[in-house]
């Protein structure tokens, strides 16, 4: 896995990648379409912010290189890659439970604030990878 050159790309699986954590200035994406949706992405090495129509989806601090972004119903999975420890906030919906999975551990149960955010530490452990799962709670 490395980072994505063109900044976001759509995937053969129906997926998108997106980011770039080796540049030194903060480039961007406007405009790109994908499934009747208009992303926009702005990364660099301190951050990676995916938005959607306008909305937050992904936003890591410092920057990362997400490939295979995929949502279905009520999960979501991506595999991140970065440099250093990671601090990822996902938008979704409000004030609702999510199970998470880091590298097919169960983390725990995040219930989203009023403005549908949670907040993922991701912790590479020498690995510099991790495969993220966002399922929701019903």
């Amino acid at each position: 896995m490395s980072v994505v050159e063109e900044l976001i790309r759509k995937e053969e699986d129906g997926s998108i990648s997106f980011g770039n954590y080796k540049l030194e200035e903060k480039t961007k994406v406007d405009d790109f379409e994908y499934q009747g949706d208009i992303y926009k992405v702005k990364t660099f090495k301190e951050i990676t912010k995916l938005e959607r129509n306008g909305s937050l989806v992904y936003e890591s601090v410092p920057g990362t290189a997400v490939e295979r972004f995929h949502v279905s119903g009520n999960e979501i999975s991506f595999d991140v890659l970065g440099y250093e420890d990671t601090q990822v906030t996902l938008e979704l919906e409000a004030d609702n439970q999510y199970k998470v999975f880091i590298n097919d551990i169960n983390v725990g149960k995040i219930k989203t604030n009023l403005g549908g955010k949670i907040v993922l530490n991701i912790e590479f452990n020498g690995n510099n990878k991790a495969h993220v799962r966002v399922i929701e709670v019903k």
